[in-house]
């Protein structure tokens, strides 16, 4: 049967029964016992489905799945849960979860269930290679937003790239969307069906940095009680990206390199060197020539990942591309957050073109969320002729968001909220009514007071 499954479940005797009997109907499974490792494997090109349990230590089933969704809203999630769960299940279906099914359940149950998933999903990227043959916008352009000539020669050089193997270095500014890029690149490789594994060398903990990415064998260490897996062979057939490479500590870059041009690595401990078939992709948020030139980085190091060098342009160099993006990350803020889809005037696109935006595709992505749920934005529009027009319209989307902020802080009820504000009962709702507000949408009931 087309497609995979994985499946997640800390209970080993449910899960292993569970994943037997889906084996037995055919589908090609795959167990794990956290999320942490599943999330490694989904992204826009994966070719199957997630049944998790909802509860679970560490990432719970809800989360996983909230986290699944930010990669691909469309990959189908089916829950596992107790009979207590129900009601909490029937919530994660309205946020997105394709079904759920209740313990005790049947293998018959759960794969008739699973095929549908499949097929749903199977559908899904067919659908999106058929758009993108006709012309229409395709994945690349949704992750990938805008029409500027630097993105359109960015997303250009992606799909001519990403089904190679070469190693790939991006460069660009905080929050440009390196990462999004490198995803994109392992979606359109060979290796979309295996693992992504991203690795930020800036939090890598400088007393476990080499078991982290080599891993161990029993004994190497104090305290090292069994094997364990490093974050490369986590990636075996995969993709790794190195996110902010150039902060790797100096006496780990020579070890890097060699990793690099030999494909193969040493366990802690280990004297067999074990062969590494993976693609590697590194991310800088400055040149890398600068940090060779400073003595920070290896310049053999450079050489070896810079075979192929993407540059991510920052918003400010594609400035006609900032309504369309702002519009797009408001729709899905709106939807996320399960809210009607917001209206943005000419006149906020305008401020928010004309204002910089040095944190990137993530503060605008900040700041789309907030708009979406009712906040207030805060943008230094440039002074003109109708600057106290402005002005007016500023004060009232503050005293807006002001309001918003303050129902959302007390759920919808309006006694705190006129108290925390200094107002009065019918002053709070003259404004209210004003705005447009409608206290429903925060959690207050027809009468609350």
């Amino acid at each position: 049967m087309n497609g995979k499954i994985l499946l997640v479940d800390d209970d080993t005797d449910l899960r292993e029964s569970t994943a037997q009997a889906l084996d037995l109907a055919g589908f090609q499974i795959e167990s794990f016992a956290g999320g942490e490792r599943v999330l490694d494997l989904v992204g826009f090109g994966f070719r199957g489905i997630v049944i998790t349990d909802i509860r679970m230590p560490g990432i719970d089933g809800l989360s996983l799945m909230n986290r699944i969704h930010e990669m691909d809203a469309e990959i189908p999630v089916i829950l596992i849960t107790g009979h207590g769960d129900v009601q909490l299940a029937v919530k994660a279906m309205r946020e997105g979860a394709y079904d759920f099914v209740e313990k005790p359940f049947s293998g018959s149950q759960l794969a008739e269930i699973a095929t549908r998933a499949l097929d749903y999903r199977r559908l899904v990227l067919e659908n999106r290679v058929l758009r993108a043959a006709a012309g229409q916008t395709d994945d690349l352009e949704q992750r990938l937003a805008g029409r500027s000539n630097a993105m359109i020669d960015l997303r250009r050089r992606v799909r001519t790239i990403g089904p190679a193997d070469a190693d790939v270095l991006i460069v660009g500014e905080t929050g440009a969307g390196k990462e999004v890029v490198a995803r994109a690149l392992h979606d359109l490789s060979p290796r979309a069906t295996k693992p992504f594994v991203a690795i930020n060398c800036a939090a890598l903990p400088a007393t476990l940095i080499e078991s982290e990415l080599f891993g161990h064998e029993a004994g190497a260490f104090p305290g090292a009680m069994r094997p364990r897996y490093g974050k490369f062979e986590h990636a075996q057939g995969g993709t790794i990206l190195l996110d902010e490479i150039g902060s790797m500590p100096t006496e780990l870059q020579g070890k890097l390199l060699r990793v690099i041009q030999e494909r193969v690595i040493h366990r802690l401990g280990a004297n067999e060197p074990r062969p590494l078939d993976v693609r590697f992709i590194a991310t800088s948020r400055t040149p890398l020539e600068d940090e060779v030139a400073a003595g920070r980085f290896r310049a053999d190091l450079l050489y070896r990942l810079n075979v192929i060098t993407l540059h991510v342009p920052p918003v400010s160099a594609r400035r006609e591309d900032i309504p369309l993006l702002f519009l797009k990350l408001v729709d899905e803020a709106a939807a996320r957050h399960r809210r009607d889809p917001v209206t943005v005037p000419p006149q906020v696109l305008a401020a928010i073109a004309a204002r910089d935006w040095p944190g990137n595709v993530r503060e605008l992505r900040n700041a789309a969320d907030r708009y979406a749920l009712g906040i207030g934005l805060q943008l230094n529009d440039p002074a003109g002729e109708d600057a106290p027009a402005r002005l007016a319209e500023r004060v009232a989307e503050f005293e807006r968001g002001a309001i918003v902020s303050a129902l959302i802080a007390h759920g919808g009820r309006l006694r705190p909220v006129y108290e925390t504000l200094g107002l009065s009962r019918k002053t709070l709702y003259e404004k209210m009514q004003k705005h447009g507000i409608d206290k429903a949408q925060y959690g207050g009931g027809p009468e609350d007071e």
